[in-house]
């Protein structure tokens, strides 16, 4: 990060000079930071479309270019390169694993993999039929209720532990949310699994027979995992580094990322977009459902189209489009009425000036639902697999957070429009 030039701010008559930061990607910034002592003046910037919250070296979208980069790898070589175990690794660590350390860490994180036993009852607490996200805030947010020992995060082992921790529980936990909810009985993890083939042994296994994963829907959802495992500073991850600035510990701020995840501008896009795809029912029924997409004066949204960052293709959504027809055609799932109708709203996306004017190509959200449905995965789950994944970006940027020598708690400012100062009158002349 370099610092050579100035911006220049007139302020009624007078000029005030801030430098301007240089990254290795992407747009400069002007460091404003000293604007208030300066000039008795703050920035408005609702949604923070233009502020620079902090300085990362984890990931880098290009929005215009359509290009996603963790540690500077573009996603593309890492997902059809590694697992989703070597990606966590390269965020946690910089660099990604030679053989040595990808072993180690495997093996490390297959010993945090098993719930304090209680933990299991705790789940008993909730309706069966609980929106599984629900349960994740709440039992992701109680572990710091079992797993106190290891609480001062200014040692780098204290941080380790933690982030072995939630990343190795957080499939059992996502698992059990899903054995609850529909009154199975939970799946103890298997050691002599990798990541993702437990994660699917406990989401689907049962006591009555072993279970064997099907390798190519495993590679799948790795992929999945691999594509959502961090995105920047978006909502959720910012929701983390804001409750991290507390000094709260890295439970709290996972549960609170998790809660933010849950909403469906966010996480949950890919929960709307099939529900949508429900709503619309038939191929019979897009060109309708195309039109209303267009009307501005109908509230009806093609969810799963368009993306707030991306401007041109989302590098994401290449990907889980090739997934997407690797495990369609792997379980004969081709003629699926949902998934006919979903390649047809594909299609017409793709080719429809109006669309292709606005640069709503599918975004990731649209394939991940379809891959996620024809593995069994209930739509209510598809936000917890998405935490699951983010959980290591999550943690990843937390450190970072908390081990810059210049970060202080968050205190965004505010442009206060409400009653001007007034007095309280006896109730009697109210």
């Amino acid at each position: 990060m370099t610092t050579q030039r100035t911006a220049t701010l007139s302020v009624d008559g007078k000029n005030v000079e801030f430098p301007v930061m240089t990254g290795v990607h992407g747009n400069d910034v002007i460091d404003i930071r000293t604007l208030g002592g300066k000039t008795g003046l703050f920035t408005y910037d609702s949604g923070f479309l233009s502020t620079a919250s902090c300085q990362s070296k984890v990931t880098f979208i290009d929005g215009d270019k359509g290009e996603l980069l963790y540690r500077g790898y573009p996603i593309e070589q890492l997902a059809e390169n590694c697992s989703f175990l070597e990606v966590a690794y390269l965020l946690k660590n910089s660099e990604l694993p030679n053989v040595a350390q990808k072993d180690e860490f495997e093996r490390t994180i297959k010993n945090h993999t098993m719930l304090h036993d209680q933990i299991s009852k705790f789940y008993s607490g909730f309706r069966r039929d609980a929106h599984p996200m629900a349960v994740m805030v709440g039992v992701v947010g109680a572990l710091s209720a079992f797993y106190h020992e290891a609480m001062d995060f200014s040692d780098a082992e204290h941080r380790a532990i933690s982030f072995n921790r939630l990343v190795a529980k957080l499939p059992t936990i996502v698992a059990m949310a899903y054995k609850y909810n529909i009154g199975q009985p939970f799946m103890f993890p298997r050691n002599d699994l990798d990541y993702t083939s437990n994660f699917m042994h406990m989401m689907f296994g049962t006591p009555c027979e072993e279970f064997k994963p099907n390798p190519v829907l495993v590679r799948a959802l790795d992929i999945i995992f691999t594509l959502h495992a961090d995105h920047e500073q978006n909502a959720s991850t910012s929701t983390v580094r804001l409750a991290g600035s507390s000094g709260a510990n890295p439970f709290a701020c996972i549960s609170a990322g998790i809660a933010c995840l849950w909403g469906p501008a966010h996480g949950g896009a890919n929960e709307a977009c099939l529900n949508m795809l429900e709503e619309i029912g038939d191929v019979s029924r897009v060109g309708e459902y195309i039109k209303r997409a267009k009307d501005k004066n109908d509230s009806f949204k093609l969810m799963g189209f368009g993306h707030r960052v991306y401007k041109n293709f989302d590098p994401r959504a290449k990907l889980m489009g090739k997934v997407c027809s690797e495990v369609l055609g792997e379980l004969g799932l081709e003629n699926d009425r949902l998934f006919k109708l979903a390649k047809e709203l594909e299609k017409i996306a793709l080719e429809d000036e109006y669309f292709v004017e606005k640069k709503l190509y599918p975004n990731v959200d649209f394939y991940s639902g379809i891959v996620q449905k024809a593995l069994g995965i209930p739509t209510s789950m598809f936000t917890c697999i998405f935490a699951l994944a983010r959980t290591v970006g999550w943690m990843v940027q937390w450190e970072e957070m908390i081990t810059d020598p210049e970060y202080k708690i968050g205190r965004p400012r505010q442009l206060y429009v409400g009653a001007a100062r007034r007095d309280v009158q006896p109730i009697d002349q109210r």
